[in-house]
């Protein structure tokens, strides 16, 4: 971080994934932003998760030109959706077409077990045909649910215009056969929540031409040395200036993740591989061009 407050050359950075339209963290964007720019933050891809927040997340791709929006039901959200929300997510597009698709997904995991699988499994596959229709990539959220995003990636793939498998903590035996069907392997801070062995292990399976990095903003926070992370301005959760680098064990895990602790991100999955941070940057940096180079999209401007 001091070394981009020092005005020394930062590698560029794309974060594939965040949601910068929370509540919690759009009263501190300007901040936000300004930060996560000085640490070579270029794009951010905002995932909209329901058709609550589609307006707020097209509202700040109007107001932030580094913003890339982009439209989903997430699947915490499918039950509540209206008998409209398809056409109000086609009509997104028609709205802002620049925008990609996400946040979509499967989840079994503890909150996700709570609503019907099968209603997931549809409203999944609506939106990977939607996403494939308008060549779009889209962002996918999947937990405990591997098995099953497998089968509806090979029902309706290949996906060539890329399947985001954003915050992906699956196996190292998952990789090639989801890569085969279009997907890339993108890392936030919940990969410091896992072994180190089985993170090692699962990331020299991932080709450099299928990586990427994101923040999940405000959410996933990495779990790392204190001294090497941002807090966002006004989170309670977050430890005072006299905290020491192993603070870590004390921050409540509500704390609100900054965007800019992307570079955090960045640095463990590179000391994860054992390879130099300059070259998954730049990896990271050109597999999300190539996704979200698409008519009408931002980064052509």
């Amino acid at each position: 971080m001091q070394e981009a407050m020092l005005g020394k050359a930062v590698l560029p950075i794309f974060d594939v994934h965040c949601h910068l339209q929370d509540p919690r963290i759009v009263k501190s964007l300007p901040i936000v932003l300004d930060s996560a720019a000085r640490v070579g933050v270029k794009w951010f891809a905002v995932n909209g998760t329901s058709e609550d927040d589609w307006e707020e997340v097209k509202k700040l791709s109007e107001e932030h030109n580094e913003v890339i929006p982009c439209f989903g039901l997430h699947p915490w959200y499918v039950e509540k959706r209206s008998d409209q929300w398809y056409r109000r997510l086609r009509s997104m597009f028609d709205e802002v077409p620049g925008a990609a698709m996400g946040e979509a997904g499967l989840d079994k995991g503890s909150r996700g077990k709570e609503i019907s699988l099968a209603v997931q499994v549809d409203v999944l596959k609506q939106q990977l045909l939607l996403a494939k229709e308008l060549q779009r990539p889209i962002s996918v959220h999947c937990v405990r649910a591997f098995g099953e995003l497998q089968e509806t990636l090979k029902e309706l793939g290949p996906f060539p215009q890329g399947v985001i498998l954003h915050s992906f903590l699956g196996s190292a035996e998952m990789v090639h056969p989801l890569a085969k069907w279009g997907a890339y392997f993108s890392f936030s801070g919940f990969l410091t929540s896992m072994s180190e062995k089985k993170a090692k292990k699962m990331l020299k399976e991932v080709p450099l031409d299928r990586i990427l990095i994101e923040t999940d903003a405000p959410d996933a926070l990495p779990r790392v040395d204190c001294s090497a992370l941002m807090w966002v301005p006004g989170d309670a959760c977050a430890p005072g200036e006299a905290s020491d680098s192993n603070c870590m064990n004390n921050v409540p895990s509500q704390a609100l993740n900054h965007p800019a602790n992307i570079k955090s991100v960045l640095a463990y999955v590179s000391s994860m591989l054992g390879v130099e941070e300059k070259v998954v940057a730049s990896a990271a940096y050109e597999n999300a061009k190539k996704l979200f180079d698409y008519p009408g999209s931002k980064i052509r401007a």
